[in-house]
């Protein structure tokens, strides 16, 4: 894509988009890897979108461009209209505006699971009480208030990804970024986080990015972006997908 035709492409979808990559590329010259070739396209406010590939594909190289855990080697990413190298430096960004859910968990082992769910919230002026009822109503989101004192070892793999999703949200964020969220769970507990993220979506109108091998999951997104050795090589609408919020 040219730059004239990215420029023009990225000033028509600012009105409705919430993020938009342009010509995002991300080279390691250390292993002369080209991670992301020339990778764009825009997520709607209140989109569900997967993004699916091979391993080695850049899926996951993608999804920390978006959510501003990595920068690209060349290209963009818009967040409602905004570079996010004007955001730098990202913390407060990421604090904010995103959440992220990651395939191994990563909840702290000697924190209970809302202590766990907390632990983004002590970035902000919330106090000790409010931070605690925040959580406690996150938990109850993800079917989990009977289990809030117990520690992480004591929950099923699939419990642990719920109390994951619900401290993802815990500072209210408009965009939830997924890497393999159903990767380390069996049949029934990656139902219950598919059937989780539908009701987000569908009820509470988050925008998702969801990365994945599980055609399960693609088929409850909205739209499917394919990806092929850092490129962009397929962006499909899911057939029987409603229709692409821009609210």
């Amino acid at each position: 894509m040219s730059n004239a035709r990215t420029e023009a492409t990225h000033r028509g979808a600012t009105s409705e988009c919430l993020l938009c990559a342009q010509e995002l590329s991300k080279f390691y010259p250390d292993g002369r890897v080209q991670a992301l070739d020339r990778v764009s396209f825009h997520v709607n406010r209140g989109e569900y979108l997967a993004v699916m590939g091979p391993s080695g594909s850049g899926k996951s190289t993608l999804l920390n461009m978006l959510g501003a855990l990595d920068r690209p080697s060349s290209g963009e990413v818009f967040f409602e209209g905004r570079p996010l190298s004007e955001f730098y430096p990202w913390d407060r960004f990421r604090c904010e505006q995103v959440g992220f859910v990651f395939q191994s968990f990563h909840l702290l082992p000697a924190l209970t699971a809302l202590e766990n769910v907390q632990i983004p919230m002590l970035e902000t002026r919330r106090s000790a009480a409010e931070r605690a009822s925040a959580a406690e109503s996150l938990l109850e989101l993800v079917g989990l208030a009977s289990r809030r004192h117990h520690l992480p070892q004591t929950l099923s793999v699939g419990e642990r990804q719920r109390v994951a999703v619900a401290r993802a949200l815990a500072n209210n964020p408009p965009l939830l970024l997924a890497d393999e969220p159903t990767g380390n769970l069996d049949s029934a507990a990656a139902e219950a986080v598919l059937d989780l993220f539908a009701r987000l979506h569908g009820e509470h109108r988050l925008t998702l990015v969801v990365i994945t091998h599980d055609p399960a999951l693609s088929r409850r997104a909205q739209r499917v972006l394919r990806l092929k050795d850092g490129r962009l090589i397929a962006d499909e609408p899911v057939e029987g997908a409603g229709p692409v919020s821009d609210q």
